[in-house]
């Protein structure tokens, strides 16, 4: 696999947990037919992403760059001790164990600003803004004290279908891709 189809496949795998796991707090019938389709999305999103090739501009070498260098490195390093950090302070300071996975959204938004720099690569900033409202948005919920299935939706469910979203829009913009899924 490319360095661009892993990164692809990563953030499909994100986009089916945060699924996933926030589809539990919707009524049984609805987290079914959520989960099954977030499922049968990332199916497709798998075997488009095997087929795919690194999207090329015209006249662009066929070699791809280095996308899980150092950089990439430092800024998953600060998504993750930014995330640990919220999550202590939101369950063992503040008691709101609800507002956790508006946190974690938040932070997983913002951490794509630093992949959008760290990768040259400034679509990554609509996914960016995006997720980290939906985060920001679970945290006025939470805070309003808004019922669970709510902020699940909200700050959980709409994050993973923008990361698989995300990664059908780039599967789809990839020139091999269009051929081998066509």
């Amino acid at each position: 696999m490319t360095s661009h189809q892993t990164s692809g496949l990563v953030g499909a795998v994100f986009g089916l947990v945060f699924v996933l796991v926030n589809a539990g707090n919707l009524p049984a019938a609805v987290a079914v037919v959520v989960r099954v389709l977030a499922i049968g999305s990332f199916i497709w999103l798998f075997i488009a992403l095997r087929r795919a090739g690194a999207p090329r501009a015209e006249g662009q070498v066929a070699t791809a760059p280095r996308l899980f260098g150092r950089r990439y490195l430092l800024v998953v390093a600060a998504e993750a001790a930014a995330a640990l950090a919220g999550i202590l302070v939101i369950n063992l300071v503040l008691h709101t164990p609800h507002a956790t996975v508006a946190w974690i959204s938040l932070v997983v938004g913002l951490h794509f600003f630093g992949l959008a720099a760290v990768w040259r690569a400034p679509s990554l900033r609509l996914l960016a803004a995006a997720m980290a409202a939906c985060g920001a948005a679970g945290l006025v919920l939470a805070a309003c004290a808004v019922p669970l299935a709510v902020i699940a939706t909200v700050a959980g469910i709409l994050p993973g279908v923008l990361l698989l979203g995300s990664v059908w829009w780039g599967v789809r913009s990839a020139p091999a891709a269009t051929a081998a899924i066509s």
